[in-house]
């Protein structure tokens, strides 16, 4: 291709020495689980959120693992998730017993509605769990209260949006345990997995704490059945010089999606609500001819992904649900087209794009 999808090798060029000293102070102290630098990174966390708990987990996966042990959700629970999100959202909700119950989304943002949770809540429900797909957030006040009216839970997929916010609060820092993840394509990405989960309620991080190191309260006594969930203390190294940039990176990506708002022609561009601000994990688009598209990028030699072309509860291995019919999550996944996108997007690079798209019929 003529340039990445997203280039992570510029940004590791412009924070290189941070990210060497940072990574060099951990081969030389031999810290490599939990630590100094762990633990700086997760009240980093905390502090850049605004929640009282951060803890560092192994990848976005095990964070939302850990949200629904922690809720205690098991065999004969309900978990409501929109079926057009990445598979963890509900693969999560299986590996624990529960039935994830998949409901449409909106269109102008790809997340689920307010109005798709209430018809869907049943005596089974225990939790929701609302994604912020490519980088804005859903309504998560009103969805905050919804749960609590109906003495259920909310879980926040923040996987795409961390740095985004609704009405001035992060993500991360609203629902009663929120989770993300540190993919190297992320936002804030780590050089490998990695993830976190978030809450003001501290019984709930204490469990996930015991949770992702095998259920230890003390060293070789297990007070829980637990996993191997911990975060690389190299990869929090990384993070921590990652996130002292975010906010600089997160400006640019602004600029850039304007640019693509206002050049782009024949397709849809995002839509910002009202209150939100996008961290822009994706540049998605929704266009009508998309085998046309994919064949005029790739005789241009320019890179794309699809987030999702196939609806989860469309998947093979939830083949209960294929009769099933969601029709927005459906168009969303037969249309959605992402575009090469980062803070290290050239001008050059992104007007190379804008051009395809102009001679697009």
């Amino acid at each position: 291709m003529k340039f990445p999808f997203i280039n992570l090798k510029a940004q590791y060029e412009d924070y290189k020495q941070e990210i060497d000293e940072a990574i060099n102070s951990v081969l030389q102290n031999t810290s490599f689980i939990g630590g100094a630098k762990l633990e700086e990174f997760e009240e980093n966390l905390a502090k850049y959120v605004g929640v009282s708990y951060a803890l560092g987990c192994s990848s976005g996966t095990s964070a939302l693992y850990l949200a629904l042990r922690a809720l205690d959700i098991k065999s004969g629970d309900e978990v409501i998730v929109p079926s057009f999100t990445f598979i963890a959202t509900a693969e999560m909700v299986s590996l624990v017993g529960a039935k994830p119950v998949f409901v449409d989304i909106d269109l102008l943002d790809f997340n689920l509605t307010l109005e798709g949770v209430k018809k869907a809540i049943s005596a089974k429900t225990k939790a929701v769990i609302a994604v912020s797909m490519f980088g804005q957030m859903s309504d998560l006040l009103s969805l905050k209260e919804l749960c609590e009216k109906n003495n259920i839970f909310l879980i926040e997929d923040g996987a795409q949006s961390f740095g985004a916010s609704f009405k001035g609060k992060k993500s991360c820092s609203i629902a009663h345990i929120s989770c993300t993840s540190f993919f190297p394509s992320k936002p804030l990405g780590a050089y490998g997995d990695g993830g976190a989960v978030f809450s003001d309620d501290e019984n709930l991080a204490k469990k996930m704490k015991i949770l992702l190191n095998h259920g230890q309260t003390k060293r070789y006594y297990h007070e829980l059945i637990g996993i191997n969930g911990r975060l690389d203390t190299l990869q929090a190294a990384i993070l921590n010089v990652k996130l002292k940039h975010l906010d600089k990176e997160l400006a640019k990506r602004q600029e850039l999606a304007k640019a693509y708002d206002e050049g782009l022609k024949n397709c849809v561009v995002p839509k910002i609500k009202e209150h939100c601000f996008s961290a822009y994990a994706q540049y998605s688009v929704l266009i009508e001819d998309r085998a046309n598209a994919l064949k005029v990028l790739e005789n241009a030699d320019i890179a794309y992904a699809i987030h999702y072309p196939i609806c989860l509860h469309k998947q093979p291995c939830f083949s209960e649900f294929k009769d099933l019919r969601l029709e927005k999550a459906e168009y969303a996944s037969e249309h959605v087209l992402s575009l090469p996108f980062s803070a290290f997007l050239s001008k050059e690079e992104q007007e190379s794009v804008i051009a395809v798209f102009k001679e697009l019929k």
